[in-house]
């Protein structure tokens, strides 16, 4: 059976071995001056990832939204945000996209809409509209002393408010796990699910769209009695619900039913789910990338992403030896089980991986720190997700800034609360808020937005109007595409690199993983070994050099690849002991 589940693993296909690359629209490239990124620029730049390696192309949410979280409040999921160009612009991009070889993945947000969309504009309108169940409605729970209150404790991801909006027309509440102006849709109406099925998934596929990207997919089946949340916070009034809505007792019936109506009619599309609020529970996640359960071809998972910290703006420090554990679980837990992985450090929900993972305090470290981030992770089994500007290791936002330049509606309202919070507390005087800011500055979603860095002109390239929606970062004049392309030190030149190495060798892709001294706190080493050839990882996540002496035997070096210009100094590729500077990474195949 151990045979048969590492043979499942090992079986080639396209998903497994594409290199995905996430287009964040708004901040990607604008072709029209308004200072908001749009479909045209991207047109303008598939030549560039071609040329990187890419894929597949992931395309955050372009459809016609209000913009309250940044496009994932959708109004209408057939029709393009005008910002980002139109319907037309689409197709164009698909057309585009599958000349040059590569596919294109569209985000799928079906965990809930924007109250602005139709669905919900009738669901409101009656208690017996046909679409009030779409929806979660309930009716308001009293207090003893006459106050209306929200059907449950249940509290929104976005503030440390309810998750129920009250109603005033049809005198209910909504649930929404997100911001008010995001509604909760009701999978538990097959109704519902249907329109989701051939509304928009089999809309966009029939329109040539390679597959999806699925949004929070493992809130979409809630405990329909919907009761109370644990006490985690006894000083707040609401609680963390995700033990009642994530990984909910119908989720897999539903993606079983999805798979069975859609996807399995559409081969060669690739499918990824997000699963977040499931914190170190691999066994509830595993289900979900089984090909026998035909759900999902993989997920991304959160644990490595909260090793420094969770809640997301309340930063921790971790110790190597914890990072390293979480991804060999991921790594092996996954291979033994016959599943897939997804590799990923960075997207449009979490701060930049270089200053979160690395070390930016100098522009040698950041360089050297963001390859070995980048070797780790082109010799990691699992299918390889790059978020726009990784390539060139675009940092987090200067901690000089203040929140203002935070866009974020998670990230004001953090602060907002916080600050009203302590200013009652300590009315005497303004609150010290240093805390706060650390967070923010280290770990806000604001810092995977700001715009994409093409080169040291106005606004960095991005946009070539009199502003942007977002501040450019202001270091945009040392780093940005033009000044790394073609130099062979950069982090640009070293990814590229890596993405050759990665799909020339398959063990990094397939092998079965091997780590290699679990409890030292400064170097992360493994073995990746798949038939007679091995790829072998010896990474120093430190700014200080320091000499590795535990590398086993391993056969003939056939190649090499090291994120510094010039070997270091004693021992050699191969052998031990092996003497590596600051941040220095050396990955190297191997045959008998």
């Amino acid at each position: 059976m151990a045979e048969q589940i590492l043979a499942q693993f090992q079986k080639r296909a396209h998903f497994k071995e594409s290199i995905v690359y996430q287009v964040y629209p708004a901040a990607f490239c604008d072709s029209n001056g308004d200072g908001i990124g749009d479909i045209r620029g991207m047109l303008s730049k598939l030549d560039y990832l071609k040329d990187l390696g890419i894929d597949v192309i992931w395309l955050s949410p372009v459809y016609k939204s209000p913009f309250i979280d940044n496009g994932y409040d959708i109004s209408s999921y057939t029709e393009i945000n005008p910002d980002f160009g139109t319907l037309a612009d689409v197709d164009e991009l698909i057309k585009k996209v599958h000349e040059r070889g590569m596919k294109l993945v569209m985000d799928l947000v079906v965990n809930h809409t924007s109250d602005q969309h139709p669905w919900f504009l009738e669901s409101r309108k009656s208690k017996d509209n046909p679409y009030r169940d779409w929806y979660w409605w309930r009716p308001p729970r009293w207090a003893d002393n006459g106050e209306r209150q929200p059907p449950n404790n249940w509290r929104e991801e976005f503030s440390n408010g309810s998750a129920w909006q009250w109603d005033e027309q049809t005198g209910e509440y909504y649930l929404h796990l997100y911001a008010k102006e995001q509604p909760d849709l009701n999978w538990e109406n097959p109704q519902l699910r249907h329109a989701v099925y051939n509304d928009v998934m089999r809309w966009w596929l029939e329109r040539g769209c390679d597959g999806f990207r699925m949004d929070v997919i493992n809130l979409i089946s809630k405990d329909p009695s919907l009761p109370d949340a644990s006490i985690q916070d006894p000083g707040e009034p609401f609680q963390w619900p995700y033990e009642h809505c994530a990984n909910g007792p119908r989720v897999h019936e539903f993606l079983q039913e999805m798979h069975r109506e859609v996807l399995s009619q559409y081969p060669g599309i690739v499918t990824v789910g997000e699963t977040p609020f499931t914190h170190h529970d691999f066994d509830v996640l595993v289900p979900y990338v089984l090909p026998q359960n035909k759900e999902l071809q993989m997920i991304f998972q959160f644990e490595q992403q909260e090793v420094d910290g969770y809640p997301q703006l309340v930063p921790r420090d971790y110790a190597l030896s914890e990072f390293k554990a979480i991804t060999s679980r991921w790594q092996t837990g996954i291979q033994e089980r016959g599943g897939w992985n997804s590799i990923y450090l960075e997207n449009h929900d979490v701060a930049r991986s270089v200053s979160r993972f690395g070390d930016d305090n100098t522009p040698e470290m950041r360089n050297l720190s963001a390859k070995c981030l980048a070797a780790m992770q082109c010799t990691l089994s699992g299918t390889l997700f790059i978020y726009q500007g990784e390539e060139i290791g675009q940092a987090n936002l200067p901690r000089s800034w203040g929140i203002e330049e935070y866009k974020d509606i998670a990230s004001q309202a953090y602060f907002s609360e916080e600050l009203a919070s302590r200013r009652v507390k300590q009315p005497t005087h303004e609150p010290d808020m240093s805390d706060v800011w650390d967070g923010l500055q280290r770990k806000a979603r604001d810092h995977a937005r700001s715009p994409m860095q093409w080169h040291s002109g106005k606004h960095a390239g991005f946009s070539d109007g009199d502003g942007t929606w977002m501040r450019v970062n202001d270091d945009y004049r040392e780093w940005n595409v033009d000044a790394q392309l073609g130099t062979e030190s950069s982090v640009l030149e070293f990814w590229r690199s890596m993405l050759r190495f990665r799909k020339k060798y398959l063990a990094c892709t397939y092998g079965v993983y091997t780590l290699l001294s679990p409890h030292h706190e400064a170097i992360f080493a493994y073995i990746k070994t798949l038939q007679d050839q091995s790829v072998v990882v010896v990474m120093n996540f430190s700014n200080e050099a320091t000499t590795y002496t535990d590398l086993p035997a391993i056969g003939k070096v056939v190649d090499t690849i090291r994120n510094y210009p010039t070997p270091g100094d004693g021992g050699s590729v191969g052998t031990s002991p092996l003497h590596l500077r600051a941040w220095e990474a050396v990955v190297f195949a191997t045959s008998p």
